[in-house]
């Protein structure tokens, strides 16, 4: 399966552009919030996938979702893919504050993140990954980021999990964990999460913070990053 979609916001809560295709639906919720909706199951092995979001300058716009992705195994060699590209303008904020991927045993999956800020843009950037279902082992999952603010890469992460894993991207890094969540804030957070182990902050190479935590389980993350804010400003 191939699908596309597009959403584009303007000052004012308005949505100049909103297109999707399942399993990338688009639907608006509130004034300034638009949910994803899984209009299909999967990814499965295959699928290609591309969502792009434009915040224009002086607009705000929060992204969520209404369900888990689960990336599940499927018929052909070819991994599925899910390319995500956001821009946010001068004086914009996106908040991109999804539900988990779950990589289901079994599964080939590749996310790609790229978002690019302007100066003076805000952006809350969260990502929530499972590894396998519940009593079953992680699918094969990588994720790639990179995110760049004025003109300047501020943060770059590459994770692989599951069985093709390999050197530092695999257990090394995650232990026994079954759940990591990664939130990116530019420039900061307002409210820091609760020290203990399993969860870190590092300033970015620039404005910004991220925070990753650990866990048994996504209840453990969820508790860590979900009452964190970008700060006001």
């Amino acid at each position: 399966m191939k699908a596309r979609a597009r959403l584009v916001a303007a000052p004012g809560d308005r949505l100049t552009v909103l297109r999707g295709e399942p399993p990338l639906l688009l639907r608006r919720t509130g004034p300034a919030t638009v949910h994803l909706v899984g209009g299909a199951a999967g990814p499965l092995r295959g699928d290609d996938l591309r969502l792009e979001i434009e915040v224009e300058a002086g607009a705000e716009l929060t992204v969520r979702g209404v369900a888990a992705q689960i990336a599940l195994p499927g018929p052909g060699e070819t991994p599925s893919r899910l390319e995500i590209r956001a821009t946010v303008g001068p004086d914009a904020t996106l908040r991109w504050l999804p539900e988990p991927l779950i990589a289901a045993a079994g599964c080939d999956h590749r996310t790609v993140t790229h978002a690019e800020v302007a100066e003076g843009g805000r952006l809350l950037w969260r990502d929530d990954l499972v590894f396998g279902r519940q009593g079953e082992p992680s699918g094969s999952l990588r994720s790639r980021a990179l995110f760049r603010y004025a003109g300047s890469t501020v943060y770059r992460q590459d994770l692989a999990a599951g069985p093709d894993a390999t050197g530092s991207a695999g257990p090394a890094v995650l232990g026994k964990a079954q759940a990591l969540g990664t939130l990116l804030a530019l420039p900061g957070v307002a409210t820091w999460p609760p020290h203990g182990a399993g969860v870190a902050s590092m300033p970015l190479a620039g404005p910004g913070v991220v925070i990753t935590a650990l866990g048994a389980d996504i209840r453990g993350v969820r508790a860590a990053l979900d009452p964190i804010g970008l700060e006001k400003g």
